[in-house]
């Protein structure tokens, strides 16, 4: 089959003194019905090209239902009176809501069962579900199209009874006031940026709420949350590089907002409440934070927990007894436990290399018990409760993995990579304990890096089907990230982004030499901005991989962050820079993979994206697919794989989920030359 050759409309862009003929702009177009032809034709051309691989898609997806314990129970969390979990049944695709009476093994209520709220749609994503503090309203938001535009309506917890509420059109982040009556949301605006929060009263109609606060600065995204004390409900607002987050009593909900700090240019902060205190990890002169307290009422703040450069602090959890700072040690994610009273402090330890820690279902404020969770690329998912007064740690929960699966069986590794300045890249590597480390071995990479987002070491089923047909993984923490703290972050921004996709290439280079991998047989993939460092990488050195999967790329970075109207595009211009700025612009003309694409013998390329998705437009990888088939990239296939009913998220329910990253796995596998069990 030939593939699809997109006709070229040229359309000129002059900026800075320079003219970029654009062939496929008019993708933007969603009314034409060539685009959607042309999309149609994508998916069929891509549909043939794999068909051969079917048997190995199955197998595949098998290997992933047989190993995941389909009907399970997550450790049942208490708050009040009852006790909150969820759970899933054998051969339903969605979670199950539940609460018991008087303890974990008590009479069960279903609170929501998102497989009956999904009945009739083809694509069904919940948010925003809570449980007003009363105990007797559900709150929940549903999105039915991956537009990410939700539809918010409440039921009552003890039957199940749908009320008249319905609020459009709100998005993610909820809060209830103490009344249980009040409930507060946020909205997007026309470029899908929450801007506002609204109060939503029970028993009355959405075109009645109140407007309780609006971000007019274009640069700010805001949520909203109630405080783990349950006193507050607060309003966090944050651009690239400053946050601000205001206050309302729980108990007066239609009191004005009122800010916990000034907003400052360049500061962010993060607040929790306890007592009679604002407990607030910030950055004001101290790049990687520290921890001060402040009286609700006003006046100086009080450092408990001074600035360790590297060591990021990112937010706090208020307890009656105790506070944990969740942020990064060591270049690990890390839970720092200190005493409020006396401001002693000390890190939860660990024992594996490399691993994933993060907060639990925490409901109760005052215990003595630290709910997290751990995994790490060899230990499934687990649930521990920490006791902070004794320090003796509770195994509650480990996740099963079906089949003969034995951790002992495999190796995990943390390399440190020297990059050409002399900055030092963590990578995250796991393997069978059996396959060599000779050189011989497919290496399979993946990379992220922006937003001062880590990619985290987890557990994942689908990938014991690469590591068991002798795959070695890896997870590059290139710059861009918040691996190393906040330097980390701003050497892979703005006019310092080339060296996430340099990092990216010396970490491959380093595993390869190391005998991690064999330098023939190099697979990498990253999402949405770390589809970005895909499509970078390969535009600098094509020759140096076999296969590259770049899921919903932000490929097309330039005309993206000219369009205003565009979701994402100002608030990200503290991010990747505004190209009307012509030393911004030079930055990324230098690494736009949609503006960079050369010659010479590119690998495989595996390319998706959603017709619905609100984050990285449809047109974005729809444009790079064409340009790249159009460009002498060598013989090997470029495929796009839309899904012209999702978003940014792909499919919805974890069969399509599972089914979707056989596709991906399978392809890799194919290219890689390893196509037998």
């Amino acid at each position: 089959m030939e593939p699809p050759i997109a006709k070229r409309r040229p359309t000129e862009r002059n900026l800075h003194g320079e003219t970029v003929v654009d062939n496929y702009a008019w993708m933007k177009d969603r009314g034409d019905p060539e685009v959607l032809s042309y999309l149609d034709e994508e998916n069929a051309y891509t549909r043939a090209m794999t068909d051969h691989l079917s048997s190995l898609r199955d197998e595949i997806f098998v290997e992933i239902k047989e190993r995941t314990q389909e009907t399970d129970l997550a450790v049942p969390a208490k708050r009040g009176d009852y006790w909150y979990s969820t759970r899933t049944e054998e051969g339903r695709p969605y979670g199950i809501w539940v609460r018991m009476a008087g303890g974990p093994d008590g009479p069960e209520t279903v609170l929501l069962d998102e497989n009956e709220a999904a009945e009739g749609h083809d694509y069904f994503r919940l948010a925003n579900f809570s449980v007003s503090p009363d105990a007797g309203i559900v709150g929940y938001s549903v999105d039915t199209d991956g537009g990410e535009r939700y539809t918010t309506r409440f039921r009552t917890a003890a039957t199940g009874e749908v009320l008249d509420d319905e609020i459009p059109g709100t998005y993610y982040g909820a809060a209830w006031a103490s009344d249980s009556l009040h409930y507060f949301y946020t909205v997007t605006d026309a470029a899908m940026r929450p801007w506002q929060v609204w109060r939503h009263r029970l028993g009355t109609p959405a075109s009645d709420d109140a407007l309780v606060y609006q971000e007019d600065d274009d640069r700010y995204y805001l949520s909203v949350r109630r405080s783990r004390s349950g006193d507050f409900i607060f309003i966090d607002l944050g651009s690239a590089v400053t946050g601000e987050v205001r206050f309302i009593p729980a108990d007066d909900p239609e009191a004005e907002s009122v800010p916990v700090l000034p907003r400052i240019e360049g500061v962010e902060y993060a607040v929790d409440h306890r007592g009679d205190e604002f407990w607030i990890v910030t950055n004001d002169g101290a790049l990687d934070g520290r921890l001060v307290r402040r009286s609700v009422a006003g006046g100086d703040t009080v450092e408990v927990v001074g600035h360790e450069p590297g060591s990021k602090l990112a937010h706090p959890d208020c307890f009656a007894d105790h506070i944990v700072v969740w942020g990064r040690h060591e270049g690990l994610p890390a839970a720092l436990i200190v005493d409020p009273d006396r401001g002693e402090s000390a890190y939860l330890s660990f024992g594996e290399v490399v691993y994933q820690v993060g907060p639990g279902a925490n409901y109760e404020f005052d215990t003595p018990l630290l709910r997290y969770g751990y995994e790490s690329p060899v230990t499934p998912p687990s649930v521990f409760d920490h006791d902070v007064a004794t320090g003796e740690r509770t195994l509650l929960k480990q996740k099963t993995v079906l089949g003969d699966y034995d951790p002992a069986a495999y190796s995990t590794a943390r390399e440190w990579v020297e990059a050409a300045d002399g900055a030092r890249i963590p990578v995250s590597v796991v393997r069978r304990a059996d396959t060599p480390v000779d050189g011989s071995a497919p290496l399979f990479v993946y990379a992220y890096g922006a937003y001062e987002i880590s990619m985290p070491a987890r557990f994942s089923i689908p990938r014991l089907s690469l590591l068991d047909r002798g795959v070695v993984y890896a997870i590059a923490h290139v710059r861009g990230g918040g691996e190393m703290g906040k330097t980390w972050y701003e050497q892979g921004k703005l006019g310092h982004k080339m060296n996430t996709f340099t990092d990216l290439l010396d970490a491959t280079r380093h595993l390869t030499d190391r005998g991690y991998g064999d330098p023939g047989r190099v697979a990498i993939r990253g999402g949405s901005a770390g589809g970005l460092t895909i499509g970078a990488a390969v535009n600098l050195a094509p020759d140096r991989f076999r296969v590259a999967v770049a899921e919903v790329p932000f490929v097309d970075v330039i005309n993206t962050m000219l369009d205003e109207t565009l979701p994402l595009t100002i608030v990200e211009w503290e991010e990747w820079g505004n190209p009307a700025i012509e030393e911004q612009y030079r930055w990324m003309r230098s690494y736009a993979p949609y503006e960079n694409v050369g010659e010479g013998a590119y690998p495989a390329l595996l390319i998706t994206g959603g017709l619905n998705d609100p984050r990285v437009q449809y047109w974005e990888p729809a444009k790079w697919t064409a340009l790249l088939r159009n460009s002498s990239i060598g013989e090997r296939p470029v495929l796009l794989k839309m899904e012209m009913g999702a978003g940014h998220f792909a499919r919805s329910g974890r069969y399509d989920a599972w089914r979707d990253e056989a596709f991906v796995l399978a392809f890799a596998l194919d290219e890689l030359g390893v196509v037998d069990g």
